[in-house]
């Protein structure tokens, strides 16, 4: 298929769902996906021969997973607008507020529309150890959550759970550490409480993720308060390193000894967590290198540029095993976790195609992008 496109692998996909599943049931917990990470519906026959739940953070997510899942989504915003907030609720199963005064404004609204909705409470235990400010859902001054001391002794009557998101693709020994700020911070509430979701950031698929201690973990914690069900909702865990984007080089320009391949994808368009992260995505068959070697000399060293009209829409440096021309293709690893769901259209430039790697070898191409996207994002 032509470029530019992303490339889902089924067998990779598989293999995480595999693990994933293993360790919900060695662990006794559930264990949903996050469309926030991933939400290509067209894959969802896959996921629910392995996972049976989705969380959602907004309407037209809880309406996806009712919609192309089958079934009611665990649903969290940090805002519910009076417009959406009684049409979210026919779409979900659970629903948590941010805060009390979202719950004493809406609650009775929620649960008049879903006699039996399930309606939790976002809280804060002020520790995470995401260094990036970006997605550090704890940091001072937050929106996210209630902290214990703002707690009343006895919840509202409607409230049956906690939710509570600290993770951004972490270990399980940084959420043994958190969960000690947790349990320190809100165990005396949990006697009235049926459930709670631990959120998302549990990267246990990646190779070095030691899932026999997440299992630990949850068992000891299942232990001290048998009647809580545990949910966690990672986004990344399920399609991490699962699929590519597969790009060509269409010029090559040079400026000041720095040399730039420009591509036909972007950055800020089709890759945009690598600028927000940052981070430097891995690069099939070149060596990934600091910024500053860019200027050695070497014919075989490039930064890589996207081709939308945004000055800093580029990355580098990477060393190839040969010098770059016009047609060759640049794959990037990793690419179809936090941003199939991020892209966007940005100058209107060609959107990358969508296609699966099926078992058997073959591609299907799950969606094409053409000029009347563009055009109806505008209308």
């Amino acid at each position: 298929m032509e470029t530019p496109i992303y490339i889902l692998e089924e067998r990779r996909l598989r293999e995480n769902l595999r693990l994933i599943q293993s360790v919900a049931k060695e662990a006794g917990v559930e264990v949903i996906l996050a469309f926030k990470a991933f939400a290509l519906w067209k894959t969802f026959p896959i996921f629910k021969e392995y996972v049976s739940a989705t969380t959602a953070s907004s309407l037209s997510e809880a309406k996806l997973a009712m919609e192309e899942f089958g079934v009611p989504a665990h649903t969290f915003s940090p805002a519910y607008t009076d417009d959406e907030v009684e049409e979210i609720a026919r779409c979900s199963s659970h629903l948590t507020f941010n805060s009390l005064s979202q719950y004493e404004r809406l609650a009775e609204r929620v649960a008049k529309v879903r006699p039996g909705i399930s309606i939790g409470l976002r809280v804060n235990p002020q520790y995470s150890e995401v260094g990036t400010a970006l997605y550090n859902p704890c940091a001072p001054g937050t929106r996210f959550g209630v902290t214990d001391k703002k707690l009343p002794e006895r919840l509202p009557e409607r409230i049956e759970g906690f939710h509570c998101h600290c993770h951004c693709e972490s270990g399980s020994d940084v959420f043994e550490r958190t969960l000690r700020h947790i349990e320190g911070h809100f165990a005396p509430w949990f006697p009235q409480l049926k459930w709670i979701n631990f959120g998302g950031g549990h990267l246990m698929t990646r190779k070095d993720y030691d899932c026999q201690r997440l299992i630990s973990l949850m068992r000891g914690f299942r232990e001290r308060y048998p009647w809580l069900k545990v949910i966690l909702e990672p986004g990344s865990a399920f399609a991490w390193q699962t699929g590519y984007l597969k790009a060509a080089v269409v010029d090559v320009v040079e400026d000041a000894g720095i040399k730039t391949a420009i591509l036909n994808v972007s950055f800020t368009c089709h890759m945009p967590d690598c600028l927000e992260m940052p981070y430097q995505p891995e690069v099939r068959g070149a060596e990934a290198l600091p910024l500053e070697e860019a200027d050695k000399g070497d014919p075989c060293v490039y930064r890589l540029g996207g081709n939308s009209c945004l000055a800093g829409d580029f990355m580098g440096s990477w060393r190839f095993k040969q010098p770059l021309q016009v047609g060759d293709t640049v794959i990037f690893e990793d690419m179809l976790h936090y941003t199939t769901v991020k892209t966007n259209m940005f100058n209107g430039i060609t959107h990358p195609g969508i296609a699966l790697l099926r078992l058997d070898g073959s591609l299907h191409l799950l969606r094409s992008f053409s000029y009347q996207d563009y055009r109806d994002r505008m209308d």
